[in-house]
């Protein structure tokens, strides 16, 4: 291992193999399970009985039958007949992000949360003249030993690098990727592996007969902007490792956290369809609180079984992660948007967010508020303890509705507007 040129930064990124495969298989072997998840064909990702959703999340030996995340769960199943299927659990996911994080945090202040399962780590004024490799690599140890899952680390001197670093060769690794060793690591590389190189933008980058990250690398950037406009540009700096932004603590908070669901009959009733927004403002609210963030900006949308689309949001007056407000709110939206025709989509979203530690609220709703933080408070511990259902709303029985449902959307800030 080549050391870091002296007085470069040292930026690790951090990213968790499988995420939501390996923290299931980890909490359900702590709980007994004699089987690993990650030792069978197994994915995370919609419902066993209803069929719906997409793979979240695969273990390796899932990957052997060329299953990939993305891609619808029946297709996967009929790939691989034996396919162990598990639905998402976000409450678990955010809790053992949230520990990961928490250990990370021992190791540099400077921490910047680029998704739940991975994160960046300025490690320059913690290392002590130690060896940046080494100090990853027990920094993995460590995270394998105390959580029980397995991370990717990238070394490098800035973030780009690193984050391609974490990309190498899977799972349980640590690699570097310094400036100097970006010709022979990085440029040999297929160019749609360069980081915001899409789906959309390697085909145009082959037309151009661009194929590697080095040829891209060593195509003149005025040729690039004639094609790509200003990205071409930003791709010509990718492509050489050019990258001087700061790991920022507070720059990379979900800007939206929400739910939707795809419901498994036509919901043509007010009563019905309220019951389905209750239920997403139910985990999508529970998420707020766990990720410490307030909302100020509530959104409804909703598709008809014609498939037509409609959506409505609104700004509130204080900042909130209360579920009862929250759906009061969302209720009203919906009541706005629905015109009466049969609906077979929801979706809730919260955004505009902000630390739940510094907000400004009105002085007659303090004793209020705080009542009702109790109540979520202890609703969403006993749910931690004794799982998810173990507290329901009393409108949802016998209702044929789960009272908690809907997929995960946490919207992080691009990286590119990070780098």
């Amino acid at each position: 291992m080549e050391a870091s040129p002296s007085g470069n930064r040292i930026i690790l990124h951090i990213d968790v193999n499988s995420a939501f495969l390996s923290w299931e298989a980890v909490y359900r072997l702590q709980h007994g399970s004699p089987i690993d998840l990650r030792e069978i064909p197994s994915v995370v990702g919609g419902d066993e009985e209803s069929r719906h959703g997409i793979v979240l999340a695969k273990s390796i030996p899932a990957k052997k039958y060329d299953i990939h995340t993305g891609e619808v769960l029946w297709q996967a199943r009929s790939k691989c007949p034996q396919l162990v299927v598990l639905p998402p659990d976000y409450s678990l996911y955010i809790q053992c992000s949230n520990a990961l994080m928490d250990l990370l945090s021992e190791y540099s202040p400077l921490i910047e949360r680029y998704s739940v399962d991975e994160c960046f780590l300025d490690v320059t004024q913690s290392l002590r003249g130690r060896d940046p490799f080494e100090y990853a690599q027990k920094i993995s140890r460590r995270v394998k030993k105390e959580l029980g899952f397995t991370v990717n680390i990238g070394v490098s001197t800035n973030k780009l690098l690193a984050k391609m670093a974490s990309e190498f060769e899977k799972p349980d690794k640590v690699h570097t990727l310094y400036p100097q060793e970006v010709p022979k690591k990085m440029w040999p590389l297929s160019v749609k592996e360069l980081f915001m190189v899409g789906r959309r933008t390697a085909p145009r980058l082959y037309r151009l007969n661009i194929f590697s990250i080095g040829q891209l690398a060593h195509t003149d950037p005025h040729f690039l902007t004639a094609h790509f406009k200003s990205f071409g540009k930003v791709l010509w700096q990718y492509a050489h490792g050019f990258d001087d932004s700061p790991v920022n603590p507070y720059g990379s908070e979900a800007k939206g956290i929400g739910n939707s669901t795809t419901t498994p009959f036509d919901v043509d009733n007010e009563k019905e369809a309220l019951l389905y927004v209750l239920s997403l403002v139910e985990t999508a609210s529970a998420r707020l609180r766990q990720a410490r963030l307030l909302a100020r900006v509530v959104s409804v949308s909703i598709r008809k079984t014609d498939l037509s689309f409609f959506s409505h949001q609104r700004r509130l007056l204080t900042p909130t992660d209360n579920t009862e407000s929250l759906y009061k709110v969302a209720q009203s939206l919906f009541q706005e948007l629905w015109d009466g025709d049969p609906l077979r989509h929801f979706g809730v979203a919260f955004s505009s967010l902000c630390n739940d530690q510094f907000y400004q609220t009105s002085l007659f709703d303090e004793a209020r508020l705080v009542r009702k933080k109790a109540l979520d408070s202890s609703i969403d511990a006993i749910r931690l303890h004794f799982g998810s259902t173990s507290v329901v709303r009393g409108s949802f029985i016998h209702s044929g509705i789960p009272p908690l449902t809907g997929g995960v959307r946490e919207d992080f800030p691009g990286m590119r507007s990070l780098l």
